[in-house]
């Protein structure tokens, strides 16, 4: 009954607390000294960690040196060039295996301590990096039927910790060899692209897109090296429940780019704590970023507007098809809404400071 009763008691008492006492922690409490006994009133400590107190330095008038490089007409040579092997096609060829050819091979994979694999129709692209290097170089000037046995050791960062450094052997037999045709790069070539008649056409997309994409990366990095050269002038500690969460977040990204690529993130053997040395000192900075950011917007009285978040559901439901209540009403679920709020907010905040910057070549 004791412990029913602290259940219902304590999470009403402690946020009438925060409300008096003006805190807003930043990660749950813990609970110490708990008195509860019958004819006393309640009593207990709540330990919490809070968001530092920022003294703001002068954030308008600094000086920054960023120069973006021009779009080349080499990058959008380049860019047709990656067109053209997209648009590749395969032909079956009666000669040995080169580099860039496609070859359709059946294998048998023996790691050390390890039992075989084997799969059957295996396709790749020789020279290009996909499959273990002893494997690529094994298959030139093999031809249709022919088999190999090839000694091989796995990396030591391989994805799979647990063939870290193994050696092992791969019997190879191919079963077919391709090879890669371009198309010509001509008006035909922007025709089959569906959007454009002419190559010229083609040419001046490929140039907009390129000049859009620097402009975005540009910015990118303008912003990088004005909260660089901010938090030089600030120094503050971070709530390390804050770091946690930011690496958390970072594991799970990870986590998830697996899935996507069909890898199960479960059957892999992770190290947390080098995973914890190698992600905290990217996190810290991350918070200790959104912290400044946040202390700026709140000085400037920066906010992200309801017709400004509106327009920006809006645009979620054109991208997804769907209406825009019902995307809003999602996001208010999973909380996406103050989320984008929040970037809202920073972003206009990264406006403010790119505007009073002097930018220099």
């Amino acid at each position: 009954m004791r412990r029913e009763v602290a259940e219902h008691l304590i999470p009403d008492v402690y946020r009438r607390a925060l409300t008096e006492a003006r805190i807003d922690p930043v990660n749950e409490p813990d609970l110490r000294d708990l008195t509860l006994e019958e004819g006393a009133p309640l009593s207990f400590t709540a330990v919490v960690e809070v968001k530092p107190t920022i003294v703001l330095a002068e954030y308008r008038g600094m000086e920054v040196q960023h120069a973006p490089a021009p779009i080349t007409d080499a990058e959008v040579v380049e860019t047709l060039e990656r067109m053209r092997d997209q648009h590749a096609e395969f032909r079956s060829v009666e000669r040995p295996a080169a580099e860039g050819d496609l070859v359709v091979v059946d294998y048998t994979l023996a790691p050390e301590g390890h039992e075989p694999t084997t799969a059957a129709g295996y396709h790749f692209v020789v020279g290009g990096g996909t499959v273990l290097p002893e494997i690529d170089a094994a298959v030139v000037g093999m031809g249709a039927g022919d088999e190999r046995e090839v000694s091989l050791r796995f990396a030591d960062d391989h994805r799979m910790e647990t063939l870290r450094g193994k050696t092992g052997t791969a019997t190879l037999k191919v079963g077919e060899v391709k090879e890669k045709l371009l198309p010509a790069l001509d008006d035909e070539f922007a025709k089959a692209l569906g959007e454009f008649d002419t190559l010229d056409a083609v040419r001046a997309e490929v140039r907009r897109q390129l000049e859009a994409q620097r402009e975005a990366q540009s910015r990118r990095e303008l912003e990088d090296k004005i909260i660089d050269a901010l938090l030089t002038r600030h120094e503050f500690g971070v709530p390390d429940a804050m770091v946690m969460r930011q690496v958390a977040h970072q594991v799970e990204h990870t986590r998830e780019r697996l899935r996507r690529q069909g890898v199960d993130p479960d059957g892999i053997q992770w190290d947390y704590g080098k995973i914890m040395g190698e992600l905290r000192p990217g996190a810290e900075k991350a918070v200790r970023r959104a912290l400044l950011l946040e202390a700026i917007a709140e000085q400037e009285e920066i906010t992200a507007s309801d017709a400004e978040v509106e327009a920006e559901v809006e645009k979620f439901a054109r991208a997804s098809q769907r209406p825009a209540p019902a995307v809003r009403r999602m996001m208010e679920k999973s909380g996406d809404l103050d989320v984008l709020r929040h970037g809202l907010r920073e972003r206009k905040t990264l406006d403010l400071l790119i505007e009073h910057t002097r930018v220099t070549a």
